[in-house]
């Protein structure tokens, strides 16, 4: 391979978030087709690592991170007439951002953990249950398919919460800026990387 055209296939170097207030983030991207990703909003940090490979001009990330994987189920039963999960976590501030997308054939319904953790669905029969962070949003994870006869679940957020698995999400290489579009992560227009 020649090494022009290894050149094509690689980057190398900084690329920072520019025009989005309060947010920071940067990919720094090397030639063996690794990246490492930093991003902090308020006080939310968040991170990732993994592999790049480049399709013409887009860049197609995978994340260390497994997608869909943001919530432990440590115990479920058929304890409960409706459908309730009750999230745990060592920060309690934790607990009160979680979403719940539950789904009755096509149709989806949304709901919302208390300050207690605690989500209380009011049907009496859910094909599917996928939780989602509000403060660490990524690719949904699935609690409950049509299999599982259970109404309760117990959950705990898992420690990879903080890290983004960049599922979906791929970058498109504009001279010395990489783009996206609006996404679960970054739900913005113009977002853009500029190269340091």
């Amino acid at each position: 391979m020649s090494s022009k055209l290894f050149s094509q296939n690689t980057l190398s170097g900084v690329y920072s978030l520019r025009g989005i207030r309060e947010m920071a983030a940067a990919f720094e991207f090397n030639t063996e087709g690794k990246f490492r990703f930093y991003y902090a909003y308020g006080a939310i940090d968040r991170n990732a690592e993994g592999t790049y490979t480049i399709e013409g001009t887009k860049i197609i990330l995978k994340s260390t991170k497994e997608a869909g994987k943001d919530f432990n189920i440590k115990s479920q039963s058929q304890n409960s007439n409706n459908y309730r999960i009750q999230v745990i976590a060592p920060n309690p501030y934790l607990l009160k951002h979680i979403r719940a997308a539950c789904f009755v054939g096509k149709e989806q319904t949304e709901y919302f953990s208390d300050d207690s953790g605690l989500i209380e669905i009011d049907k009496a029969s859910i094909d599917s249950i996928f939780l989602q962070h509000s403060l660490y949003p990524d690719i949904f994870s699935k609690i409950k398919d049509e299999e599982n006869r259970n109404t309760f679940f117990e959950v705990e957020l898992k420690p990879s919460l903080v890290q983004v698995s960049f599922k979906g999400i791929d970058l498109e290489i504009a001279g010395d800026e990489l783009h996206c579009l609006p996404n679960y992560f970054l739900p913005f227009e113009n977002i853009r990387f500029v190269k340091e």
